[in-house]
């Protein structure tokens, strides 16, 4: 009875498969997102001020960022829990494949909405006459907590690897 439960207990994880390739297609809504704004933004770029010009420019590393935070978390969440990639020798390997375990990927993860956090939080500055100073105090406070929590979980991977 134990065997069998355990047996099942191993092969559910194959229930999370389908949720990375649905992170696949969140890539993909941000490909689209991705060139819907630079369509909209090239145009003009020649009438554009220095500052509208960098505000758009975050957007995109912003989406980018994203992007990137969504393939760490599905390769990674997929080799750590589902099972092992099978990438030919052939076949260009990413370097960091296989390297990340559970708490790695918890820092890039917090490392990336932090640094997705600032470049949201840089927006609202080159934009500070837009924003009421309650709305940009919650906004660094918000900035600090994840600044402070990526920290912390940092501080705690590096103790419980020693």
């Amino acid at each position: 009875m134990e065997h069998n439960l355990e047996r099942i207990m191993y092969a559910s994880r194959w229930i999370l498969a389908p949720v990375y390739v649905g992170m696949s297609l969140a890539v993909v809504a941000l490909f689209i997102k991705f060139f819907q704004e630079l369509y909209h933004f090239l145009p003009h770029v020649l009438e554009m001020s220095e500052a509208d010009l960098v505000l758009k420019l975050l957007t995109l590393i912003d989406l980018t960022l994203v992007g990137s935070l969504i393939v760490i978390v599905m390769f990674s969440g997929y080799e750590n829990f589902v099972s092992r990639l099978d990438i030919e020798e052939t076949t260009e390997k990413l370097d960091w494949l296989g390297t990340h375990d559970y708490g790695s990927l918890k820092i890039k993860v917090a490392s990336s909405i932090v640094a997705i956090s600032s470049i949201h939080l840089l927006k609202v500055f080159m934009n500070i006459q837009a924003t009421a100073n309650d709305k940009l105090l919650w906004y660094v406070v918000v900035h600090l907590t994840l600044v402070a929590s990526a920290l912390l979980l940092s501080i705690q991977d590096k103790m419980s690897k020693h």
